[in-house]
């Protein structure tokens, strides 16, 4: 059975909680401008979508082969779901930048290839939400093309509201942290019922 809102929380609080595709956006799109900063955000998604469609052969050949792993993957995501909880809960609203980062569309799009966020974010949504519900090829190309499109929008988002980010987690970071925590412990246990 699909869980559409577990899915889409799990998604949402990935997609959009702070990492490196999301502060590097937020910070180019501050320093440089929201329209300078497309081409890096644009290499972010053509980047993302490669991974993804990777993370996604490779989820779908283990989960055909190896049927027994499912309650493997069950408690590895939930067990990532639950740290990346605290470390949401534990995070500060500080935006650490790099003065002299590239913002070109390759820098974005090699970016994706050592973000250990997206590999986690993809196996885990492959594993544990959709491939237990869905199997044909175009259910999971259309769901490969969600995920890509929902976790780089964060980055466009972070790009285009980043100056009011920055204030807004400066001055609820204790509230919304404890919000996007909570729902990701809500995602964690919700993978066994």
């Amino acid at each position: 059975m699909f869980h559409l809102y577990d899915f889409l929380i799990y998604c949402f609080i990935t997609a959009y909680t702070p990492g490196a595709n999301n502060l590097l956006s937020m910070s180019n799109a501050i320093r440089y401008g929201f329209r300078r900063s497309i081409r890096f955000n644009l290499g972010i998604l053509a980047g993302f979508s490669i991974v993804m469609t990777v993370c996604t052969v490779f989820s779908t050949a283990l989960y055909s082969f190896l049927p027994k792993v499912k309650i493997v993957m069950q408690i590895l995501g939930a067990a990532y779901m639950l740290y990346l909880a605290w470390k949401v809960r534990k995070s500060s609203s500080r935006l650490e930048t790099d003065a002299g980062q590239d913002i070109s569309f390759v820098s974005g799009m090699l970016l994706q290839f050592i973000n250990p966020k997206i590999y986690i974010y993809a196996i885990t949504a492959m594993s544990l939400y959709i491939l237990p519900a869905f199997h044909s090829p175009g259910a999971l190309a259309g769901f490969t093309v969600v995920l890509s499109l929902l976790g780089a929008s964060g980055s466009f988002v972070w790009a285009m509201f980043g100056a009011a980010f920055c204030r807004f987690f400066s001055r609820h970071s204790r509230a919304v942290n404890t919000v996007m925590a909570l729902l990701l412990v809500y995602c964690a246990v919700s993978l066994f019922f």
